[in-house]
């Protein structure tokens, strides 16, 4: 049972006479606990809706938006973490930073609604059981198939049961993402290729699955002791991932097993091109990314080349950016010379003094250390500075430090703006369109 906190005006709730305040209790027979029971049955056309003093019927077509809203997107808590993960990059961080920092959800409704990836350490038999009634896709974090090492890297003895959540829900034919964090000489090499072919046999259900390298910051103090991958554990990471992804290719056509793109950087190996990652079902695990981000930039110089929209104009943009991206960005920033020749773009590779600089991604950069790095050559960064909207929070212009992005416009006394990871969108950009 839910409490109803407003109803859209002219909505079919509306209509029906429900009002903010009653008590949702069973949409067409099914009680309702939470946005996905909401979401499954309201769908339904002219659903009967049992609030907790009368039943309505109410009138509207398959799938129209019942108009109920309700104190929270979830109408219940969020669900926290049960584990204590030994790469968990939360316990990682410094004190002092906002609340939210800290929360750790691991929440199937989250993984269905938002793409959140979950252990499955918080699931039931029967939250089990609606996923594969209402046919929901599923986000994973498997990391290993071996049940006592995944006890063990989660600091949770029930982990390892839970892969039978992953077998049954793949079973019954749920599609899955999932994602691997490798830590080396924890799960990588030997048990690396037992989880690889564990989920490629369950393949078409498993629809994809990232490797990505686990990311340590300088605030591990009284953690398990963790090594990093250099260039060489990296590579044989990547020829492991490789041959189980090639393999998958050959007999299905689709490569299932990707390394992230860190991984190919980390070895100072060439990324593959874009054809290499099919759907790009992993791109938010940042696998990928730089190679849409590379032939997006080379679409939309030919567009425009194309539409006669080159140009002599002068300009001069920065772009502030993780050390990973910063050789990319600066060769599409010199890639466009030849159709904007007066078009200068200066990289500036930001070293993340805040967490450590062993966090080389763009997406963990703080205000301070933009800031502070690229204060004293303010007056050089051109007419306007570029910076990727994933350093900010969602829906917002706050950083990790809590600083915002009009803190840095008036440090740096220059206008930024955030461009997602669009090649056409950062050539706009930075031809300021």
């Amino acid at each position: 049972m839910v409490k109803i906190k407003s109803v859209t005006a002219g909505s079919p709730a509306a209509k029906a006479k429900i009002k903010a305040g009653d008590m949702l209790v069973k949409i067409d027979g099914n009680e309702i606990h939470d946005v996905l029971d909401y979401q499954f049955y309201a769908s339904d056309k002219n659903p009967v809706v049992e609030l907790e003093d009368r039943t309505v019927k109410v009138k509207k077509a398959e799938y129209d938006d019942l108009g109920l809203e309700f104190d929270t997107y979830l109408m219940d808590e969020k669900q926290h973490c049960k584990n204590n993960c030994i790469f968990c990059f939360i316990n990682q961080m410094p004190k002092g930073m906002r609340d939210t920092l800290y929360f750790k959800d691991d929440d199937a409704r989250l993984s269905f609604l938002q793409g959140n990836y979950i252990t499955m350490t918080n699931l039931t038999d029967s939250d089990v059981d609606r996923i594969i009634k209402m046919k929901l896709p599923m986000n994973i974090s498997v990391h290993t198939t071996n049940p006592e090492l995944r006890a063990k890297m989660t600091s949770n003895p029930s982990a390892g049961k839970c892969l039978d959540y992953l077998y049954k829900m793949a079973a019954a034919g749920i599609e899955l993402n999932t994602q691997i964090v490798l830590v080396p000489g924890i799960n990588d090499g030997k048990e690396l290729e037992r989880t690889l072919t564990d989920l490629c046999m369950l393949y078409p259900a498993v629809k994809s699955i990232a490797c990505v390298p686990v990311g340590l910051t300088k605030f591990r103090c009284k953690l398990p002791k963790l090594g990093l991958f250099d260039k060489r554990t990296a590579s044989q990471a990547i020829d492991t991932i490789q041959l189980f992804g090639d393999m998958m290719f050959e007999k299905y056509h689709d490569r299932v097993a990707y390394p992230s793109d860190e991984f190919f950087l980390i070895a100072e190996r060439p990324l593959p091109d874009y054809d290499y990652y099919g759907d790009f079902d992993q791109f938010e695990n940042g696998v990928g990314m730089c190679a849409s981000l590379h032939k997006e930039f080379i679409d939309a110089l030919a567009d425009k080349r194309e539409f006669n929209e080159t140009d002599d104009k002068t300009r001069n943009v920065s772009v502030a950016t993780g050390v990973l991206a910063a050789p990319l960005i600066d060769a599409l920033g010199k890639m466009l010379k030849s159709d904007f020749p007066n078009t200068n773009v200066s990289v500036h590779t930001i070293r993340n003094d805040f967490f450590g600089e062993t966090i080389t991604v763009a997406g963990l950069l703080t205000a301070g250390d933009i800031i502070n790095q690229l204060l004293p050559i303010k007056d050089k960064l051109g007419d306007r500075l570029l910076i990727t909207e994933n350093m900010l929070k969602t829906d917002s212009d706050l950083f990790l430090d809590d600083k915002t992005l009009s803190d840095v416009e008036r440090a740096l006394n220059i206008q930024i703006i955030t461009v997602p990871t669009d090649g056409y969108e950062l050539l706009d950009a930075i031809l300021g369109e």
